[in-house]
């Protein structure tokens, strides 16, 4: 098996302060690849001054240089720009020092008076490919280690819904809209409380950054922890302000939400509790498509002493429920220079009454990315709970 042959450098930077090496080098250089520019520079210092060492695809350095001991070239031009490729050369009494040069970070080592021109090009040649594979390597070492990060922050931030023991069953989806982030402002949440209702929510920290996605899975985290320990229905908003207000790093931060609750109602039927802070109101999936209109208070952290009135109505037997952030509406919609807001979401759920409940968080993200043109720009999350009518 023939291996490939390393392409050719284009420009190489030789640091040596003797004018016989300087001339033997070029020679040799220019004998085994006449298109290789050789630049010459007596010291490290020069050659760190100028910044010829992000210029050139190699460099040939000689450990024996005045003023440096051992390898301090060596690691002067490391520091100076820890991806070069670095080729060094030793007299025939100092080998050792080309091997502990390799161990330090260097590509290779030549004894001088032991190389010809295709013994000289070759190390070059190599010394760069070499270097070339080592910064590919670990820069697939750090996605690695950042997708891997990601993921532990995705486990620990986007929450798990806790529902068992519940009749209710949740589907959600998440995407952040900053780019390399799986976490954004955005949350959700589902929780069987210990009455036996089910409450969700799904919430829009404003802006953009790292402080509002960690604003957003606190305020999740508070919520859950206020649902498990028991607090009624209409003081789950109240209380969230109250952490809002307390936890924002900039007093003009606000939060809108959608807060549901899922309870025993009349005739052993289930009952719906809406709430809304400035959010996007959810749809009726089933048993048939509907646009809940509950009345809009005022989104959390913009009036000390806001209220936020209900919708109530009972749920029919085969239920879903579609909960969203305004991320999925903002985008281009349908009419030129209009965004597809609350009427043309409702326009695509018509379209895509057959879709399973599996699937439809994608397929809405999908088809709103579709008439946007490209991704869109904001965070996304959805939650739908449905009536679980498994055996």
């Amino acid at each position: 098996m023939t291996g490939s042959v390393p392409a050719s450098p284009r420009r190489v930077l030789l640091v040596e302060d003797d004018p016989g090496d300087v001339f033997l080098v070029r020679e040799l250089l220019a004998e085994a690849d006449p298109a290789l520019q050789v630049v010459v520079v007596h010291s490290v210092t020069d050659a760190v001054a100028n910044d010829l060492l992000h210029r050139v695809d190699c460099v040939l350095l000689d450990l024996n240089l005045p003023g440096a001991h051992g390898l301090d070239g060596l690691r002067r031009v490391l520091r100076a720009h820890g991806g070069a490729a670095v080729c060094v050369l030793t007299g025939v009494d100092d080998e050792h020092l080309g091997v502990a040069a390799v161990a330090a970070g260097a590509q290779d080592y030549l004894v001088k008076g032991k190389v010809d021109g295709q013994v000289l090009i070759r190390a070059v040649r190599y010394a760069v490919e070499r270097r070339r594979a080592e910064s590919s390597l670990l820069r697939l070492r750090e996605e690695q280690l950042a997708a891997a990060e990601s993921a532990r922050l995705e486990r620990g931030l986007l929450p798990s819904p806790l529902l068992a023991g519940s009749s209710v069953r949740a589907r959600s989806f998440y995407r952040a809209g900053r780019t390399r982030s799986l976490i954004g402002g955005d949350f959700f949440d589902a929780v069987l409380g210990p009455t036996g209702t089910v409450h969700a929510i799904v919430g829009d920290v404003c802006g953009h950054g790292p402080d509002e996605a960690a604003l957003g899975a606190l305020l999740r985290v508070s919520w859950r922890a206020l649902v498990l320990a028991g607090l009624d229905e209409a003081q789950l908003l109240p209380k969230l302000q109250q952490v809002l207000v307390s936890e924002r790093h900039d007093p003009a931060l606000f939060t809108t939400v959608c807060a549901l609750a899922i309870r025993a109602g009349r005739g052993g039927h289930r009952e719906l509790v809406v709430r809304l802070a400035g959010h996007p109101p959810p749809e009726l999936l089933r048993p048939h498509l509907r646009k809940l209109e509950p009345p809009v208070g005022v989104p959390l952290g913009v009036l000390p002493d806001a209220t936020w009135d209900r919708l109530t109505m009972p749920l029919d037997a085969g239920w879903a429920l579609l909960a969203y952030t305004d991320g999925l509406i903002e985008g281009r919609g349908p009419e030129p220079g209009e965004p597809l807001w609350e009427e043309g979401l409702h326009a695509m759920l018509e379209g895509e009454r057959e879709t399973d409940l599996e699937r439809l968080p994608a397929r809405l993200v999908e088809r709103a990315q579709e008439l946007n043109g490209g991704p869109l720009a904001d965070d996304v999350a959805i939650l739908i709970l449905s009536e679980d009518v498994t055996p």
